[in-house]
């Protein structure tokens, strides 16, 4: 019996040092509100709206559809197909093609994919591009902002000379 008593006596022990370390553990807590966000960002999301600068320095809505796939692992890609193209080699009159879409896009397409990094902290994450249509994409590291916020998931460039802004949707 006493046998029995000191194991549970040490039993109790070790799960009140436990649960003082967790509490004591910022980097726990962080790394749990990250794994947080993680699943709110995995799975499909369907493109809802795009906003870009044109050539008229003003923002528009580009006539786009597009599919963004977040994996539990930190697998990311996406793909956008602007319905009315313009031919990149060309000015466009149009106020839809922006340098951001040329920078991105191809013939009017946008595929890429890679790993992404979440920052909880300052709400944005880090798309590490591993393939693209756009070859001088491959390598280079994309910071993001992002903002929850119901069935939507906006994303827009933290580079102060990039003026898009996108939203994809999930049912």
């Amino acid at each position: 019996m006493k046998r029995l008593f000191s194991f549970s006596g040490l039993s109790l022990l070790l799960g009140l040092c436990a649960m003082s370390m967790s509490a004591q553990n910022p980097v726990g807590d962080n790394r749990a509100a990250t794994d947080r966000v993680r699943d709110q960002f995995v799975g499909a999301w369907r493109l809802a709206w795009l906003e870009e600068q044109g050539t008229d320095g003003k923002i528009h809505k580009a006539d786009c559809t597009g599919l963004l796939v977040y994996t539990r692992d930190g697998h990311m890609s996406v793909q956008v197909m602007y319905r009315n193209p313009q031919p990149d080699s060309q000015p466009s009159p149009q106020p839809q093609s922006s340098a951001a879409s040329l920078q991105y896009a191809q013939g009017g397409y946008e595929a890429s994919f890679g790993t992404y990094e979440i920052n909880q902290g300052d709400h944005t994450f880090t798309f590490h591009v591993e393939g693209a249509l756009v070859r001088t994409l491959v390598g280079k590291d994309l910071p993001r902002a992002f903002e929850l916020s119901g069935k939507q998931l906006i994303v827009k460039s933290t580079r102060p000379e990039e003026h898009w802004k996108v939203a994809w949707e999930r049912d």
